[in-house]
């Protein structure tokens, strides 16, 4: 799976980038709900590829990978408000429409679309998951042992850009988008825990409804290319 999605990310940029007026090199951060900031691997951040339709409309895409440091997980008979997946890399990759409003310096686009992200070296935030556990179970103690299964996500986007250009041929943007998706994340195995009154308990886990919550607000503060 990692494979493909990475040889189909290099052959979409390179079939966009040909046709494509500007190309934006970013630095890119993403702010989850209940998780915690995230910022781009430099310069692994390459947005605004893209085919202008006419003056005011374009198609636009491009692929960020981040350096994730916590999401949470949704579909749990529980809810945190603290990040249950730890540390990992997340490639993110937008597809877009753009409404333009061009002036001679600058321009103010609107954009919204869908994207597609996935999650690799995902690990799980044990010390959080236990907590939420013990808090879910009114215990004492709770100890985890799990393990999941990975998928590719999906979402939809809305956002804004602002654009100064500095010459003809170089701008500086500044971008903001606010991202709502998810990724299928099962959750299967056990945890055991109990009362300092009562013995322990061993529980089975088959959280079937799970998934990665990829909610939160991206920014961006780019430079532009064009081809002017």
């Amino acid at each position: 799976m990692k494979k493909i999605i990475l040889t189909s990310l290099v052959v979409l940029m390179g079939i966009i980038q040909s046709e494509a007026q500007e190309v934006g090199l970013s630095f890119s951060y993403f702010i989850p709900r209940n998780g915690y900031f995230s910022t781009p691997i430099s310069p692994f951040s390459i947005r605004g590829l893209g085919v202008d339709l006419n003056r005011f409309l374009a198609i636009e895409t491009g692929a960020s990978l981040y350096r994730m440091s916590g999401l949470n997980v949704v579909g749990l008979p529980f809810e945190s408000k603290d990040a249950l997946l730890g540390p990992n890399f997340t490639l993110f990759v937008p597809v877009e429409l753009v409404i333009k409003f061009e002036g001679k310096q600058v321009e103010f686009d609107i954009k919204g679309g869908g994207f597609a992200f996935y999650g690799f070296d995902q690990k799980l935030n044990y010390g959080n998951f236990d907590r939420a556990l013990r808090s879910f179970e009114t215990w004492d103690v709770a100890n985890a042992d799990l393990k999941y299964d990975n998928n590719p996500g999906f979402g939809y986007h809305v956002g804004a850009e602002f654009t100064f250009y500095v010459t003809r041929q170089f701008g500086i943007s500044l971008e903001s988008n606010y991202l709502v998706g998810s990724a299928k994340f099962p959750l299967t195995g056990s945890y055991m825990g109990g009362t300092n009154l009562s013995p322990l308990e061993t529980i089975p886990v088959d959280y079937k409804d799970a998934k990665v919550d990829f909610t939160g607000l991206e920014f961006s503060i780019g430079i532009i290319f064009t081809g002017r």
